[in-house]
């Protein structure tokens, strides 16, 4: 059976207890809303992650 995105159905529980049925779209706009709640507009993790990772290797290649 083929199935598009839209039709998928997602069923969890949150914090609270309460059993939620979302769309896999529904999801992510709810996902993505609660990571702008603490990264910035403009701010990239994977860049910051990768200056992270550059900057310590560089330590390490200091010792």
């Amino acid at each position: 059976m083929e199935t598009d995105s839209s039709s998928e159905l997602c069923v969890a529980l949150d914090e609270a207890g309460s059993l939620v049925i979302e769309t896999r779209e529904q999801g992510l706009r709810r996902a993505r809303a609660l990571v702008r709640k603490y990264v910035p507009e403009g701010v990239r993790l994977s860049d910051e992650l990768i200056a992270e990772r550059r900057a310590e290797a560089e330590r390490e290649r200091q010792r």
